[in-house]
């Protein structure tokens, strides 16, 4: 189950994948989120300091610019898991298919 915060980002970034995207657009959209949201788990993974983890992640960043303010939104909800249920998931396929899901 998705904690408040979780639910909050979500739906903040899927404001931008509205019902008007062509299904690839949306599957477009939805991979960017969810490489921001892999990431971000890939940070925590690698113990970057939370305060850090938005240059961290927007230095490799493969995604379009605009992408990039969803990591603050992403990473306080990452970063309050558990880190065996960070290693142990896969949180950007997750998100990706609660995207695409919307």
């Amino acid at each position: 189950m998705m904690k408040p915060i979780a639910m909050a980002v979500a739906a903040a970034l899927l404001m931008t994948s509205g019902p008007s995207f062509a299904a690839s657009k949306k599957a477009t959209d939805c991979g960017h989120q969810a490489a921001v949201v892999g990431a971000v788990q890939k940070a925590r993974i690698e113990r970057v300091k939370e305060r850090k983890v938005p240059e961290h992640v927007a230095a490799q960043a493969t995604w379009p610019d605009s992408y990039n303010t969803a990591i603050p939104l992403v990473t306080p909800w990452v970063y309050e898991m558990k880190m065996r249920d960070v290693k142990s998931q896969d949180l950007a396929a997750a998100w990706n298919e609660m995207c695409l899901a919307q």
